[in-house]
């Protein structure tokens, strides 16, 4: 029979099941690792972003007299009366030139000469699929409350300057 098949070399089934199988236990050993550096890379963007919008809200808070973006319109320098409202004005305090009433400008003018603070806009919340939307809180008072609602990136607290990650699962950070 040998001489009718002639010299066939080749890997029998065994054989490839076998390799099969090693590959897979393989793959559930290092495919958890690869998850867990992904969700440490997320951490780190977010606690990233936290840190230089917390900073830039700490810089404006001090330059505007002590109070926080947000809190005034940046069109007229009067109180917001809704969390939209601040929200836009946070927005526009933050990435814009300010004046000591909030008020903002595209340039830098002898009356708007603060910032801007966050020259690329609000960085993305690496938990929220990249969204860089915001949320103001205007009626809260206590610092020690950071709730999020999970709907916008960020949350800010107006009265109390306290900036959380409003994805749900990282408010501590």
């Amino acid at each position: 029979m040998k001489g009718l098949m002639g010299n066939r070399s080749g890997f029998t089934l065994v054989e490839l099941l076998i390799v099969v199988i090693i590959l897979g236990v393989l793959a559930a050993v290092a495919i958890p690792q690869f998850t867990s550096n992904t969700e440490d890379a997320k951490i780190a963007a977010l606690d990233t972003s936290l840190a230089e919008m917390r900073n830039a809200v700490e810089l404006y808070y001090h330059q505007h007299n002590a109070v926080y973006p947000g809190a005034k319109k940046h069109t007229d320098g009067s109180n917001v009366a809704s969390a939209t409202e601040a929200a836009a004005a946070f927005v526009a305090q933050m990435t814009l030139y300010s004046a000591a009433d909030g008020t903002t400008s595209n340039t830098k003018t002898t009356t708007h000469k603060y910032g801007p603070y966050l020259k690329k806009g609000l960085p993305a919340n690496p938990f929220t699929s990249g969204q860089s939307d915001l949320l103001c809180d205007i009626a809260t008072a206590d610092i020690s409350v950071a709730a999020s609602s999970g709907t916008e990136a960020w949350k800010f607290y107006v009265k109390t300057g306290r900036l959380i990650a409003n994805d749900g699962g990282h408010d501590t950070h």
